[in-house]
């Protein structure tokens, strides 16, 4: 079962990746909006490539650096989508609404998983 829920989480976050990179083509091309595309592309990107990274963990420690990473760049994408919502950046409202929920989701996912992890440490 463990399995099951690494591969889902990694899944997810592939999947949350993917709708990062698709709505970047609903936000407008505008200095603002370009600047915030190229941020929101390496943040909401990341956390999949570090999650990936911290199932190779070398230990615990390590582990939970890697895991504290990935948080910090869901919170910094999650603060990106903010912007961009309440600029008025995107076309794509429903779309923006339902990224920020699996962003918010995620969040609460790595804390737990890190407060464990800690608490296992």
């Amino acid at each position: 079962m463990n399995e099951k829920r690494k591969y889902d989480l990694e899944e997810r976050l592939i999947d949350f990746a993917v709708m990062i990179i698709d709505i970047l083509n609903d936000i407008k091309n505008s200095k603002a909006g370009n600047h915030l595309s190229g941020q929101i592309i390496r943040s909401g990107t990341s956390p999949a490539l570090n999650y990936g990274e911290a199932q190779s963990a070398e230990s615990r420690k390590d582990f939970i650096h890697k895991m504290k990473i990935s948080l910090k760049e869901l919170r910094e994408t999650f603060v990106n989508l903010k912007i961009i919502d309440k600029a008025n950046l995107c076309g794509a409202i429903e779309k923006l609404q339902l990224i920020k929920k699996e962003n918010n989701e995620l969040i609460a996912i790595f804390v737990k998983s890190i407060s464990t992890a800690e608490k296992r440490r």
